[in-house]
């Protein structure tokens, strides 16, 4: 078959403040990491040995994912970091520098391998991309989607052949510059050869570095246009949209956790809520231990995590409270993320608790 690695090294600081305590791959939805649905796919296709490269706060990685039994896969980490005046901290080696790496330390990469990045959702079918890879005898392929043209500056661009062979990138070129409309998905597929392109002990990209070296090369190194779901969490604004998505029903495969009481509204255990003195328009969850006080208003899509507390007259539209998250009385929230410590809203602008200038109110909900 195959095996797997997932990059989960980075700092996803476009994502702050959701990042600030959180790795990228950690950020949930419907209650789940991105990483979770990412092992789950890996194994419903047969592959399970894969490997994690890890830096910025790895212990919550390694803690929810652990060896991975409980997916039926097995998990290994390599951590990325240095030490500096007697301190150990984080240093991402680069996606491909990382991979050199674990590659030096014990030749995991013996046949191919399928890569992809921690922090997007997708249904890729993976038995067909390795079937393609394989049938052009590729050393390396990437898997890639059209987007529109007004979109080409979101992503880095392949530009390739009739027969996918590759012939050069665009990062994130202005549409009018744009040799093509192939976005580069971030998941790869290598045979071990390729990392002998890499140097050893040297911070090394994939996309920015090694995949140049393809092309200059003229190795057997090819595109792949598939037609599949690919959700990337690449700034805040695309957190909550995917999550309006998927709270909406769009996305298959995910499906919300909970008991459905009433047509779109999901609940965990042990709720307070007097439905017959509430407004709740679904699709809404509302996880356990949530207190929902008289007069408050919650219009769906939305996410209530568990341990929450919305008080009275309290109106909140199309938003997503991570766990504890306390709204105090008739404050209006809309279009938001909001965590005890910080609120954001979709477009990136945040708020942080205590903040004398802002005009909402909230906080923790524990005590």
């Amino acid at each position: 078959m195959a095996k797997g690695m997932i990059l989960a090294a980075g700092q996803g600081t476009r994502v702050r403040p959701l990042t600030k305590n959180l790795p990228k791959p950690m950020i949930p939805i419907l209650g789940k990491p991105v990483m979770e649905y990412l092992i789950e796919h890996l194994a419903n296709h047969g592959i399970t040995d894969i490997m994690v490269n890890v830096a910025h706060n790895h212990y919550k990685i390694e803690q929810y994912f652990g060896d991975g039994h409980r997916w039926g896969v097995q998990i290994g980490y390599a951590y990325e970091g240095i030490r500096e005046q007697g301190e150990i901290v984080p240093k991402p080696f680069g996606s491909a520098g990382g991979m050199r790496r674990i590659q030096d330390f014990s030749g995991f990469f013996d046949e191919t391998t399928l890569v992809l990045c921690g922090d997007a959702l997708i249904d890729l079918d993976i038995g067909a991309a390795l079937h393609e890879h394989k049938n052009k005898g590729a050393i390396a392929s990437v898997v890639t989607l059209n987007v529109p043209l007004i979109e080409v500056q979101n992503y880095g661009i392949v530009v390739a052949a009739d027969n996918g062979q590759i012939q050069s990138f665009q990062e994130k070129p202005m549409p009018n510059d744009a040799k093509s409309t192939l976005a580069s998905t971030g998941i790869y597929i290598f045979e071990p050869e390729v990392l002998e392109l890499v140097p050893p002990n040297s911070v090394y990209d994939i996309g920015s570095q090694l995949f140049p070296q393809l092309v200059a090369q003229k190795l057997p190194f090819y595109a792949q246009k598939r037609f599949f779901n690919w959700i990337d969490i690449g700034r805040v604004s695309d957190y909550w949209a995917v999550l309006q998505r998927v709270l909406r029903g769009e996305v298959a495969q995910m499906n919300m956790p909970g008991r459905e009481v009433k047509p779109g509204i999901w609940v965990g255990l042990n709720t307070s809520i007097p439905w017959d003195k509430v407004t709740i328009d679904g699709p809404v969850y509302i996880g356990s231990s949530v207190c929902i006080e008289p007069g408050a208003t919650v219009i769906g899509p939305a996410w209530i995590g568990h341990g929450s507390h919305i008080r009275a007259g309290a109106r909140l539209v199309r938003s997503i409270l991570f766990e504890y998250t306390r709204i105090a009385a008739d404050m209006r929230f809309t279009d938001m993320i909001v965590s005890p410590t910080y609120c954001v809203d979709r477009t990136g602008e945040t708020l942080y608790r205590g903040d004398e200038t802002a005009q909402l109110r909230w906080g923790d909900a524990r005590a």
